[in-house]
């Protein structure tokens, strides 16, 4: 960019984006009071011998007004298109050579525009996008109408907005459109409402989502203690299943030092243990039943031996 763009402040175009080009230096030359020049021009006379010394001061202004615009869109286009405009002598004549080959001709610009209009009629928001990035998108069809000429309403693209967001967004759109007046509401304003909703609705989206992982990590952290403990017991069991009979008391769910009745006298008549045979309870019960098995012995060798003689006999 030259020092003198620099200077005033204006973009330069390089092929590129032709109408934000436009719509920019429309913007300055509407600050500079020469916008009516750029678009109108100026009407010389054959002949202005016969015109007043006020008509020709009135006409020389306009000409100066007019090389001022021009002068501003020769700085502002780049080395390699000024030859494009290089012939013209008028602002009107510069801005129409641009106009017609970056914009096309009147009926390309027709159906340019129609192809616009259809494109902002079917804009739909996706899910993935946020407010600011849709709202970006529509702004920048916007811009490219106005750019075509065609006037859209602050109006139109409230209501754009508010038939065309997510169902995500239906409780605010609700509520907007019974507590305000969708005439009046800016588009500021509404955006500012969608991205409030769209950040608290955010916020919770995260309360939620942690409370389900921080539940998740509980579940997690129960079953890993579940399969702790399973396993535990398990390698318990088969500790019991593979331990050797405790020499004391003959049990397997422990080892010989371990054993709770280890250096504990045991009795010889009932096989307890913290007792001797002198003390046992239960000595005289095995006394008695000793007797009757001897009795018993005895008389069925004596059956036995008599049952012998009287077959010898016979």
């Amino acid at each position: 960019m030259s020092s003198l763009a620099k200077q005033i402040s204006v973009p330069i175009f390089s092929c590129q984006n032709y109408d934000y080009w436009a719509i920019k230096m429309k913007t300055y030359f509407q600050s500079q009071k020469l916008w009516e020049l750029v678009e109108e021009g100026i009407t010389l006379p054959e002949d202005s011998s016969t015109s007043s010394s006020a008509e020709k001061g009135k006409l020389e202004n306009k000409k100066a007004k007019d090389s001022e615009a021009l002068y501003y869109i020769q700085t502002a286009v780049a080395d390699h298109i000024f030859p494009r405009i290089s012939v013209a002598t008028l602002a009107k004549e510069a801005w129409s050579i641009l106009q017609k080959e970056y914009q096309g001709s009147a009926k390309v610009r027709i159906i340019k525009l129609q192809t616009l209009r259809r494109d902002f009629e079917n804009m739909k928001m996706k899910d993935s996008e946020t407010i600011d990035e849709y709202y970006t998108k529509v702004r920048e069809l916007v811009n490219q109408l106005k750019a075509y000429g065609e006037d859209i309403p602050e109006k139109r693209v409230v209501e754009k907005l508010l038939i065309s967001v997510t169902e995500k967004y239906d409780p605010i759109v609700t509520t907007i459109e019974e507590t305000k007046d969708i005439t009046t509401l800016t588009v500021t304003e509404l955006v500012g409402s969608l991205e409030a909703y769209e950040k608290r609705r955010s916020r919770r989206e995260e309360n939620s989502l942690e409370n389900a992982f921080q539940s998740k990590l509980n579940m997690r952290s129960q079953n890993s203690n579940r399969k702790e403990e399973n396993f535990k017991s398990t390698m318990g069991d088969k500790k019991k299943q593979n331990m050797r009979p405790c020499r004391i008391c003959k049990r397997t769910n422990h080892l010989e030092k371990d054993c709770y009745f280890r250096g504990k006298p045991q009795c010889r008549n009932c096989k307890r243990f913290r007792h001797t045979k002198k003390d046992c309870r239960l000595k005289g019960n095995h006394q008695a039943n000793c007797i009757e098995e001897n009795n018993s012995s005895d008389q069925l060798f004596y059956t036995c031996n008599s049952v012998a003689e009287t077959g010898e006999a016979t």
